[in-house]
This record gives structure tokens, sequence and C-alpha cells, in this order.
């Protein structure tokens, strides 16, 4: 097992395989994240929050001009 270690060490990056989910395991994870955050997801914007990400908006749009997406 170390040598195997010891190898992958020395490894170019081009030669270096990343894990990989499979098809059923991404969707198992997708489901069990959706299931964690829909509570946060289901809250009210503060409306502080709200009002700023409008002006952000706004100046972004300003900044590059009229009909014009960033």
């Amino acid at each position: 097992m170390a040598s195997d270690l010891e190898h992958e060490r020395h490894r170019r990056p081009d030669e270096i395989t990343l894990p990989t989910l499979n098809e059923a395991t991404r969707l198992r994870l997708g489901r069990q994240l959706q299931a964690l955050y829909e509570p946060v997801i289901d809250e009210p914007l503060d409306p502080r929050l709200a009002e700023l990400m409008l002006q952000l908006d706004a100046d972004r749009d300003a900044a590059i001009g009229p009909g014009r997406s960033a």
C-alpha cells in the first residue's frame, strides 16, 4: 500500500486520475444536499439584503449599458 501511495506522488499531473462518483451516487448526494438546504432556501430574504442585491444589479446594468447583460 505504501508503495502505491509513493508511486502516486511521483506521477505526472496528466497521469493522475481523479476519483469520480457514479450517477446513482451523484443523484443520492444531490437529493441529500437539497433536503439539507431546503429549509434555508425557503427562508425569506432579509429586506436589507434584497435591497442591496437590487442596487448591485442596477449598478451593474448602469456600468455595462442598457440592454446588455454581463
